[in-house]
């Protein structure tokens, strides 16, 4: 097994009852496999720290020019400008800027302190069997850390899942599926061209690994379950033909081992993201799904052959006509 005793983190969200079942510890991992247009987290997608500005909250003080060894900052009256291609991501700036407008984006984590951190939630979980998720980005990319920090967090007897896109190494599944309690795997876009050209590969992969993951869950006691999250996305992934075609591949491949298929609308919440990073958003301008047109996915995905019970639809909406 390939071991590490540090990873490049993202964040760390609490309380959250959106990754897993109960209260939950959500740890993104950074770095990704995919390139998704529609994605929530462009911040998530490089494995490296990353350096933002948050206009509100600067002072004008130019500390962080005088700190930045590389010259990477400029500060001009439209805002701050940084160059990329030297901006090395060491965080001096973000760390003393006095009004925190820069924010460096993934930070170096020690395994040991890691798990320290999350275990200070555990009450949490004992009350709400909930649990510590390791979401991303990807985390397999990290395979080595994240498979010990799964390892370490079972130790302890605590519920752990891992959230993954599949887009990854067979390798990084045997090292990480023996430590989590349950697989959140997505399945975005059946078609495998439409896959490609949306996320940056086609989902050949991602199938396999999905068939692999599900045939270790029948022949193993942990993990014991599976989630399928698939993201409505308009213009992409918000057909019914394509949530038809996900519902007869889990009917027909994984029936009996997942126990959850959600539909997670679209949002635009992450606008703000992609203006620090410096990066345009195909989709800037969508707004939120239709409660309508959620309910009659779900319906679809309800009479594609998968247990009607397992349908869930989950995530903002807006009324016809808003």
């Amino acid at each position: 097994m390939n071991q590490s005793s540090n990873a490049t983190i993202l964040e760390i969200v609490r309380m959250s009852t959106e990754d897993g079942p109960g209260i939950r510890t959500t740890v993104f991992f950074k770095g990704c496999t995919l390139k998704c247009a529609w994605c929530h987290n462009p911040e998530s997608i490089s494995i490296r720290p990353q350096l933002c500005w948050v206009g509100s909250r600067c002072i004008g003080c130019k500390t962080c020019l005088s700190v930045c060894r590389e010259n990477a900052l400029t500060l001009t009256e439209t805002g701050m400008q940084i160059d990329r291609t030297r901006c090395t991501g060491c965080g001096d700036c973000a760390e003393e800027c006095p009004g925190t407008a820069l924010e460096l984006m993934g930070s170096q984590w020690q395994l040991d302190d890691l798990v320290a951190e999350v275990i200070k939630d555990r009450a949490y979980f004992e009350t709400s069997n909930g649990g510590i998720t390791i979401s991303g980005g990807e985390p397999t990319i990290q395979a080595g850390f994240a498979s010990q920090f799964l390892k370490a967090l079972r130790e302890k007897g605590l519920h752990t899942a891992l959230d993954t896109c599949g887009q990854c190494s067979r390798e990084a599944l045997e090292q990480t599926l023996p430590y989590a309690a349950m697989v959140l795997f997505d399945i975005k876009l059946i078609e495998p061209e439409a896959h490609k050209k949306l996320t940056g590969h086609d989902n050949t992969r991602i199938l396999d690994n999905l068939l692999y993951a599900a045939d270790y869950i029948r022949a193993h006691v942990y993990p014991s379950e599976m989630w399928i999250r698939t993201p409505i996305i308009p213009g992409a992934t918000a057909t019914h033909g394509n949530i038809s075609g996900i519902g007869q591949f889990i009917a027909s491949h994984l029936d009996g081992v997942v126990s959850r298929w959600e539909l997670c609308a679209f949002n635009n919440l992450c606008r703000d993201k992609y203006l620090r990073l410096d990066q345009s958003w195909a989709f800037a301008d969508e707004s939120l799904l239709e409660k309508s047109f959620l309910e009659e996915l779900a319906e679809t995905a309800k009479h594609s052959g998968v247990d009607p019970d397992i349908v869930f639809a989950t995530g903002a909406t807006r009324l016809s006509g808003y």
